[in-house]
This record gives structure tokens, sequence and C-alpha cells, in this order.
């Protein structure tokens, strides 16, 4: 099992490049201090990665609650009507309003064209997954409008390529919420295997993202799948099974 000083050397944002930004961010300088992490290994769909804790020098602990223990893809919580996409695990911070996740699903092929990984764009990736992203009985184009992809680009890590993409939803839980509250503002990173495309994605509110939004990116750029062992249970496998 690697240590967590073996992953936390690729904890940098593959590009920092998402959007102009106005001077240095509040969250940018607390993300560059001792930020204290721990790790997530799932071994049943063999991937990693790392989500903050603590911040020592503000004396301020994130508050996150396991809210979707990791779990098969035949048995995991579907995101869309048609269930292709699910959730296999998640965690949530309702205190400070933060959401990871890992869903599981096949590629779009509507979007994405070619079988061949190699030809695919971040910017297809990310709406193909956006596309399947949706409690909504609506088609994947009404799906992907309520999503606006802000930056999406690749990066080949131990020769697979990874997707990263950074979006806003426009969406409310509630009718009375303010024009703040409006959107969530989300950070992701995608990679395939046996034919799933694996997806780790944080979010928080947009009027949180100064401040947050440094610590999201860190996880998401933590994310990598782990070579199977014997509980690796591939989503091809008993894909309709729910027990």
């Amino acid at each position: 099992m690697r240590t967590y000083q073996e992953r936390d050397s690729v904890f940098e944002w593959p590009d920092r490049s998402l959007l102009p930004r106005q001077g240095v961010k509040e969250g940018e300088l607390l993300a560059q201090e001792e930020l204290q992490m721990a790790s997530v290994i799932d071994e049943i769909n063999a991937y990693t990665y790392s989500y903050p804790v603590q911040l020592p020098s503000k004396k301020f602990n994130f508050k996150w609650v396991e809210s979707r223990k990791p779990e098969r893809y035949s048995s995991a919580a579907p995101l869309s009507p048609d269930a292709r996409l699910r959730i296999v695990s998640e965690r949530v911070d309702i205190i400070d309003n933060l959401i990871i996740s890992v869903s599981v699903g096949p590629p779009n092929f509507q979007i994405i064209k070619s079988k061949d990984k190699s030809t695919w764009t971040a910017k297809d990736v990310a709406d193909s997954v956006l596309a399947d992203k949706s409690a909504l009985r609506v088609t994947s184009s009404q799906r992907m409008a309520e999503s606006s992809v802000l930056d999406a680009h690749s990066n080949d890590i131990n020769g697979e390529p990874y997707w990263y993409y950074e979006y806003l939803v426009r969406k409310s839980p509630t009718k009375m919420a303010q024009e703040s509250n409006l959107f969530r503002h989300n950070v992701a990173t995608t990679a395939e295997r046996d034919g799933y495309l694996y997806t780790l994605n944080a979010s928080t509110l947009s009027k949180q993202w100064d401040k947050m939004g440094p610590f999201l990116e860190k996880t998401v750029a933590s994310f990598r799948l782990l070579p199977p062992t014997e509980n690796y249970v591939p989503p091809y496998k008993d894909p309709w099974r729910f027990w």
C-alpha cells in the first residue's frame, strides 16, 4: 500500500490556469500552508484520494460525514433515471457546504464518438459525465444545459489519461434561496478503466469558492485508480444486482 507521503507529491493541480483571478485569494494562501489531509482507499472500486481534515494555523477542522460508504457499482445509488451513472461513495461537510463524491458509469457515446480513449478531449469527457448526472427525466442535452463548463484539460499520469474539468451547476435546492446560493462550483477528474468512467467530484457554493476551492482542487488532484486487488468488483459484474 502506498504511503501518504508518496501521494502528497502529486497534490498540485495539474493546470493552475483555470480562470483569470485578481490577486491571490484567501483559500490559495491557506492551501499553501500545512494542510492536514486523510487518505481514502476503496478496494471494492480500486481507487484512492485524499481530502482535507484540518488547517492547524487557523485551528480549523473540517466536519466530514461519510454519507455513502464505498459499495459496488451494481448496488450504488443512481444519479439519473436510466441508472447509468452511480455514486459509489460520498462524504459531506454540511456545516461548510462541501461534497466529495466518486461516481462510476459508462461513457456517453452520443457525445464521445470513439471508443479509443486516447482521442477523447477533456471537454467531451466532461460533457459525457454531466449529461448523465441529473435526477431529472430530461434529455442529455437538457442535463448538460444545467451545467456550465469553465475549464477542461487532460494530464497523463503513469501512462494513463486523467481528464480535469471545472464547472458551475445552475441549481438551487430551495425556491427561497438567495442569488448567491443558486450556483455550486465544482471541480472533477475522470479516468477510464474496463470501459467505465471513474469520476471524483468536489463542490461547494460559489460564494465559498475563493475560500474552499483550493482545498477541493488538492483533493481532485490526488485521485488515482489503483491496481485491482482480490476485493475489486468491476462495474460490469452483475450490473443490475442490488444486494
